[in-house]
């Protein structure tokens, strides 16, 4: 089921035929609109064709959300909580650790 919200577009359905048909067209108007084409077998949906830069932006939302859902989660299993300062402090010793080390290898 597709839900929209105000002001948001239409999705774009084409049968699968298009696919194979107008390809062209339809890699353009994946690559345009960087939104997800859904195709169609006999009226069911069949899959979705979307362009790159829209499928790895997909993936690093996917991936953030990921990592957010696991710090909640630790959140509720420990009561150690850290400062914007002291994780900022130790994400810079992190790079500095990370190219020093970098460094020593070369």
């Amino acid at each position: 089921m597709i839900t929209l919200t105000r002001g948001a577009q239409m999705p774009s359905i084409r049968p699968i035929s298009d696919l194979r048909n107008k390809f062209t067209e339809v890699s353009s108007e994946a690559q345009e609109t960087a939104a997800p084409i859904f195709l169609t077998r006999n009226g069911v949906g069949e899959m979705v064709v979307m362009s790159m830069e829209a499928y790895e932006n997909l993936q690093f939302e996917s991936e953030v959300y990921t990592k957010l859902k696991e710090a909640e989660r630790e959140a509720e299993l420990t009561s150690a909580r850290y400062s914007s300062k002291e994780v900022f402090a130790a994400m810079r010793d992190a790079v500095r650790n990370a190219s020093s080390s970098e460094t020593a290898c070369v």
